[in-house]
């Protein structure tokens, strides 16, 4: 019998944990009935009672787990995390705020079932303001324009991945890697699922303009390289555009004599040659941080401070 991990990354979800555990195991004894399963909540510090009503679910039914981060680390290092505790041949991706629908599950299980190691949901529309809307196809737009490898649009990690997948997300080493990013990457066989992005059952978004302005930069950044490397080019168009000019300026200088006062064709040149010569160091400083960053960080992704029904497993390890 083929197993599905049900991985729920938390934070602050006392409203709808519940609702999600009745959800998803009404689902498993009557659609897939045939299937084994785990649904591991995954708690990133909620400040709630999220913790305190999922410990009562792990003391009423084995087939939820339970991890407690020791702090709040962020959704990126969470969701990756999450996914590592899976023991499933696939494992499930769903968020604790029941925006993304767990019982469409089934879909990404028969989708999964054909064949297809990568079952992405897609958001087609969303009660979200309409404001926040046009900012992530805007993201996106972005994302796509400079991006190495192709981005999935109105993604944001919801989906069902084979054992195959999962594999390969446990040889990489990043503290904070960027699912949607890798996903592209390294997903094959992907087959997407659209669906209607509800709010959050919270009531209000975790994520502040700080919060989403940060998201949003890491994934630019893990995404492509190519923002360094304009002002690399920039630099050395603007060097170009310098030394047309100065023969320009020197010209005119010397047909014009008098029009020019003393010091303002040195001072236009130097100007425009410092500017372009501290521009293409800058690019070329950014490709050097880029790729001393991506080597040399090492350390724990999540401190865990308790775990639940996880047999032969410690608590306070590191992930």
């Amino acid at each position: 019998m083929k197993k599905i991990s049900v991985v729920v990354p938390c934070y602050n979800e006392e409203n709808s944990v519940e609702i999600m555990y009745n959800s998803l195991t009404n689902i498993f004894h009557n659609q897939l009935k045939n299937y084994n399963y785990e649904i591991i909540f995954a708690d990133d510090f909620s400040k709630d009672n999220t913790r305190t009503i999922i410990e009562e679910i792990c003391k009423i039914d084995t087939h939820v787990k339970a991890v407690f981060n020791a702090k709040n680390f962020g959704i990126l290092r969470n969701i990756f995390s999450s996914l590592s505790y899976a023991t499933g041949d696939a494992a499930f991706l769903v968020f604790g705020d029941l925006q993304d629908p767990p019982e469409l599950i089934t879909e990404f299980v028969e989708s999964w079932e054909h064949g297809n190691k990568v079952v992405i949901g897609q958001k087609i529309d969303s009660d979200e303001s309409k404001m926040m809307t046009i900012f992530r196809l805007l993201y996106y737009k972005i994302i796509d324009l400079f991006s190495d490898n192709k981005q999935i649009s109105m993604f944001n990690g919801y989906g069902l991945y084979d054992r195959f997948f999962l594999d390969i997300l446990s040889e990489i080493d990043e503290i904070e890697p960027y699912f949607k990013e890798i996903v592209a990457e390294y997903g094959m066989d992907i087959d997407i699922i659209k669906y209607h992005h509800k709010k959050s059952n919270r009531g209000k978004s975790n994520f502040n303009f700080l919060k989403n302005y940060d998201f949003a930069m890491h994934g630019i950044t893990s995404s492509t390289k190519m923002l360094m490397r304009l002002a690399t080019f920039f630099g050395i168009g603007i060097g170009f555009f310098c030394l047309i000019f100065s023969v320009f300026v020197f010209i005119n200088k010397l047909m014009h004599w008098n029009e020019y006062p003393i010091g303002l064709a040195s001072i236009t040149i130097g100007i425009f040659f410092i500017g372009a010569i501290i521009l293409f160091f800058i690019g070329i400083l950014g490709e050097y941080i880029l790729s001393i960053n991506e080597r040399i960080v090492k350390k724990p992704r999540v401190v865990i401070s308790k775990k639940f029904n996880f047999e032969n497993e410690k608590s306070n390890e590191k992930e």
